[in-house]
């Protein structure tokens, strides 16, 4: 059996799957102050008379540490930063313990400056002083020669609990991101730490001493453990888990949006023949630009339980959530009442949603029945509004989807899959102002959950190669090793493969999981005089992302029901 569980912003799902299909599944509310407490509760609730010895794979999708970010909820952190000559990397400051020294690498890793001990020694000793516990460390280049990283590790380590290095962050070449993503990772690792060990322990105290998986936001997995040195790998897994869990269900050859439209917020992506399209940036979180390789998705403060006011005559839904729907007991008006008040909602007490709609008919000055109406067109209208704009950005850019570069492709969605709380209430209608099919995920209640539960195991490696110099490096891995004049592309991908191999095992990935592909091949000459003198070689290969091997028979069995 496996348990899917993934929390959202009004409800927690969780479900237990099994090749007969969902053997159960159960909502808890979502206390957005205490996550620990509400992923417990789920958990407890899950097991709860089940034989544990059944249970082989357990997966979590978590906001934990995007609310840390976006409510600025992050203790402080300090950041050590060293970028050389021709750029200032007091430009890119994340936080205000942020601190640019010396010490420079160039493009092919060769100093041109070094480290200055006593420099770091003053910085470690004034962090310390603060009570500073966490520390990013950044040098530009340090995907090319990591030494000044090491070094910079090496005279700070002893002073503080972690230290996160730029280069074990992301392999990838953008140094302002790479800052970025070190700072996050820096910043999120002691609540996550603490998330993890209390759902460790919350488990084995239940006898449920399996490895615990949680989604990344490229719609892939990773083993639990190895999530606490990569924590800000668990950016926006939310929505990846939406996107995981209309897979099976997509169409092929077709563009298709995915729409999970909950109580809080609604969650567009876009599938190109049933594959994710890719952010090939990476995430942007706010001010924070990353290297976190993510899913395309736009999320949108409109949901079911959105707070519905008339504004200067206007209609306005959202963007805050104040509690649940008048129906079930919420405090002021929602799309969710106006449904109910339709009666495409058949749940909830019908006469509290007229109730809190009277005003609102008053203000439009219309029926109760056409204020809901209005209501609800108006918040159909929104998300197809939000679609739109997230095809015509995904359009003005290389459109890549998780396993390719669609080079001069143009997106163009003529069916969605909507799934979340109110997704049957709103799909007849959303066809109708949209022109395109519309369909409803099966088990929209919990497809997210589902998602997150038949999710594998992904991964990426990124290979430099410089013959000249005699070295093929994969920092991020901590690989380095010497290669020959001519070692060339085959031998890298080869190499690449290997190293990949090895990594997905160690974030639980199963042979059978292996789908590897090449993703990025670059080679150039590098030419002295009228002589090549060697090959500058980058190779980037991954695990593809895409859905357990057991997903065929659970997905036939939810299609059927």
């Amino acid at each position: 059996m496996i348990i899917g569980l993934d929390v959202g912003g009004t409800y927690t799902d969780v479900v237990l799957l099994s090749n007969e299909g969902i053997e159960r599944a159960i909502k808890v509310p979502t206390d957005p102050d205490d996550l620990f407490h509400t992923v417990l509760s789920g958990l407890d609730q899950i097991v709860d008379q089940v034989e544990l010895m059944q249970i082989h794979r357990v997966v979590l999708s978590t906001t934990l540490t995007t609310n840390a970010i976006a409510q600025d909820k992050m203790p402080r952190v300090g950041m050590i930063v060293s970028a050389g000559p021709g750029i200032d990397a007091k430009y890119f400051r994340t936080n205000s313990d942020y601190f640019a020294v010396a010490g420079a690498t160039d493009h092919r890793g060769r100093e041109i400056e070094p480290v200055n001990p006593v420099e770091i020694s003053e910085i470690s000793q004034r962090l310390k002083s603060e009570g500073i516990r966490y520390v990013g460390v950044v040098a530009k280049f340090s995907t090319r020669n990591p030494q000044h990283e090491l070094q910079m590790l090496d005279l700070i380590q002893p002073h503080f609990d972690k230290v996160f290095l730029g280069h074990r962050v992301s392999g990838n070449l953008n140094f302002p991101r790479r800052i970025a993503t070190t700072y996050l990772n820096t910043a999120v690792y002691p609540i996550h730490k603490q998330f993890f060990q209390a759902v460790q322990d919350s488990l084995a105290n239940k006898g449920v001493c399996i490895p615990i998986h949680i989604m990344k936001p490229d719609g892939g997995t990773m083993v639990f453990s190895a999530s606490v040195d990569h924590p800000a790998q668990t950016i926006l897994s939310g929505p990846a888990a939406s996107v995981m869990g209309s897979l099976a269900f997509a169409f092929d050859d077709e563009d298709t949006l995915v729409m999970d439209i909950g109580g809080t917020t609604t969650d567009i992506a876009v599938l190109v023949n049933r594959a994710p399209l890719l952010n090939p940036a990476g995430i942007s979180m706010g001010s924070y630009k990353t290297l976190i390789r993510a899913i395309e998705t736009h999320s949108i403060p409109v949901g079911g339980d959105s707070a519905v006011r008339v504004v200067d005559g206007q209609i306005r839904i959202g963007p805050d959530r104040i509690g649940p729907a008048m129906a079930f007991g919420g405090p002021v008006p929602t799309p969710t009442d106006a449904m109910r008040i339709l009666g495409s909602m058949k749940s909830g007490c019908r006469e509290r949603s007229i109730s809190g709609f009277q005003e609102i008919a008053c203000q439009l000055t219309c029926s109760v029945e056409e204020a809901a109406f209005q209501v609800f067109d108006r918040t159909c209208r929104m998300i197809m509004t939000e679609a739109g704009s997230l095809v015509d950005r995904i359009n003005q850019k290389p459109v890549y989807t998780i396993h390719e570069l669609l080079e001069g492709y143009r997106v163009y969605p003529q069916k969605a899959l909507i799934l979340g709380g109110p997704a049957p209430c709103m799909a007849g209608h959303l066809e109708k102002i949209s022109g395109i099919q519309v369909g409803v995920t099966p088990r929209w209640d919990v497809a997210n959950a589902i998602g997150a539960a038949l999710a594998r195991v992904t991964s990426e490696v990124i290979l430099f190669a410089d013959t000249q110099q005699g070295m093929a490096t994969a920092p991020e891995e901590s690989f380095f090793q010497k290669v020959d004049r001519t070692f060339d592309r085959d031998q890298a991908v080869s190499m690449a493969f290997e190293l990949l191999r090895e990594k997905a095992f160690r974030l639980g990935a199963e042979e059978k999981e292996l789908e590897m592909e090449v993703i990025e091949d670059q080679q150039f000459n590098m030419v002295r005089g009228f002589y090549t003198t060697g090959r500058n070689i980058r190779i980037r290969v991954q695990i593809k992302p895409g859905l357990i091997g057991e997903y065929d028979t659970i997905a036939g069995i939810l299609s059927r029901e």
